[in-house]
């Protein structure tokens, strides 16, 4: 009788303590669990906040590519026109001063002939005051052209520069949605990546594909405006694109 209780009493000591190297275990087993998947948690925070900068210094770096190209071109477009403006004024006041010295010098002719033929000095005060007078007319006229045309070219210079704002404000406007739409796309692009189901992913693919559209859509406006297209009227309305069937994350893609 002892042995036998002795014996359950080994046994339920064993059972307890394999019951008790189960437990330790199972403890192990989920605290590496638990360990894994904060790892797993913490390189996927990472990753996507490294992949949401990448895109942000990529967007950012397109952003001033085009606004470089646009000031170029900017410059280049007023510096043209500048020149053509005062070459034109220019070559209107050479003509208008050719005009003037060619009246000048045939009304001196004349004087110089009616004093010749006058047979008395009243007669010859009298032309040469009339010629004086011929004079001052051609000069009050001469002076009066030459302002008309200073005060068109004033005016055109006027309207210009109306034109470059106007046009200067719907580019900054452009690019605003622009960039906005970038930004847009690179968010839509990583919930694409991190879609849980295929049906997010495919919602996810519809809206990053209906707004690569508005982006080609804003960015050919932005285009037309930029090329001097843009100032005054709405722009056309651009075709719109074919869906796009790329891998998520694929850098080839071409609808990106």
């Amino acid at each position: 009788m002892a042995e036998q209780k002795e014996s359950s009493v080994l046994f339920s000591l064993k059972e307890l303590m394999s019951l008790e190297e189960d437990r330790i275990r199972q403890e192990e087993a989920d605290r590496q669990r638990v360990a894994q998947a904060e790892l797993q948690a913490k390189q996927d925070a990472e990753r996507r906040a490294r992949e949401a900068e990448e895109s942000r210094i990529r967007a950012e770096d397109d952003r001033r590519r085009q606004e470089e190209q646009r000031q170029r071109e900017e410059a280049t477009r007023l510096e043209a026109i500048r020149h053509a403006e005062v070459e034109r004024a220019r070559l209107d006041a050479e003509n208008a001063a050719r005009m003037q010295a060619m009246r000048q010098q045939q009304e001196h002719e004349r004087q110089l002939v009616a004093v010749k033929e006058s047979k008395g000095k009243k007669q010859a005060v009298i032309i040469a005051s009339v010629a004086g007078l011929f004079l001052v007319m051609a000069l009050v006229i001469g002076g009066l052209f030459i302002k008309n045309q200073r005060d068109a070219a004033a005016a055109a210079e006027a309207r210009h520069q109306q034109e470059l704002a106007e046009q200067k404000a719907q580019i900054d406007k452009l690019g605003k949605e622009l960039k906005d739409q970038d930004d847009q796309v690179a968010g839509l692009q990583n919930a694409v990546q991190n879609a849980k189901d295929d049906a997010a992913k495919q919602a996810a693919l519809a809206e990053l594909s209906r707004a690569q559209n508005q982006r080609a859509a804003t960015k050919a406006a932005l285009g037309r405006a930029q090329g001097g297209g843009g100032g005054g009227g709405a722009a056309a309305t651009p075709k719109p694109s074919k869906p796009c069937n790329c891998q998520p994350g694929d850098p080839l893609c071409s609808c990106l």
